[in-house]
């Protein structure tokens, strides 16, 4: 990619993105540019990556054709309207700030500016992120599959409309949290078992791990997987059983009921 593309807020998903475009030489170290307002975080990351620290959020407003807002919700709207008569009319901005719209993003910077949403989850910081991408009407396909481009560097990435982001909320941007506890309780169970904790931890994640690598890659419904696993009479149907008398399913879907509707809760406030 022949941009230049600037991060203002250099937190851990900014480092999880510079760090998949620069290993899967998407863009060259010298064309991204970074403004932190830790001065030491700037420093570190031309240090690691040999990427280009700015002086100030206005200095790389100027430079760069594509534009990460990567601060916190509370305050990219009021980051993006100090730097606004900085951009360029044609510089892309992309927000990562979960809960803020597209409409927001325009009230400050202006309803003819392209903006893309876009909401990665937290295995970005190991190369197994899923992005949603949302650009606005003004964004043009090749810009869109840009973007798309960028998050798939370090995992996956696919195109979602606004109205949806709330779903995305559930099932990708705060799901990792559900894993974790899952694991933990497996885990747990092991260790009850007389399995030493490490390597309960260890048995616990791989299986998540490689489960999840079946379902992406067999292409086959996740009930017929597991059916394969369930032999008659078997243990496993045992613990499914105990599992549907306890409601799993139904605690899941309602979980996540709850983290969309606070997404949604969030969005308007």
């Amino acid at each position: 990619m022949d941009k230049k593309i600037g991060f203002i807020g250099c937190g851990n998903m900014s480092q999880a993105i510079i760090g998949g475009m620069i290993s899967a030489g998407q863009i060259k170290a010298e064309n991204i540019w970074v403004y932190d307002r830790k001065p030491a975080t700037n420093q570190a990351m031309h240090e690691k990556y040999g990427i280009t620290p700015a002086n100030s959020a206005d200095e790389l407003a100027r430079q760069v054709d594509i534009l990460f807002g990567a601060v916190k919700p509370n305050v990219i709207l009021s980051v993006l309207k100090e730097i606004s008569g900085s951009l360029n009319k044609e510089t892309l901005v992309v927000s990562i700030a979960a809960g803020v719209t597209l409409d927001s993003l325009a009230g400050v910077l202006g309803h003819d500016r392209k903006l893309v949403r876009v909401m990665p989850n937290t295995p970005a910081l190991v190369n197994e992120g899923m992005t949603s991408v949302t650009p606005n009407v003004l964004v043009t396909e090749e810009e869109a599959n840009e973007i798309i481009a960028i998050f798939n560097g370090f995992g996956k990435a696919q195109r979602v409309p606004e109205s949806m982001i709330h779903a995305v909320v559930g099932v990708s941007g705060s799901a990792p949290a559900y894993v974790f506890l899952f694991i933990e309780a497996m885990a747990d169970a092991a260790v009850l078992g007389g399995m030493p904790r490490a390597q309960a931890y260890q048995f616990a994640a791989q299986a998540v791990k490689g489960a999840a690598q079946m379902v992406l890659e067999t292409g086959k419904h996740p009930a017929e997987l597991k059916d394969m696993v369930c032999s008659p009479g078997g243990t496993t149907i045992e613990a499914v059983k105990v599992l549907e008398e306890k409601g799993f399913r139904a605690a899941v879907i309602g979980a996540m009921q709850q983290c969309m509707a606070k997404s949604e809760s969030m969005g308007k406030s």
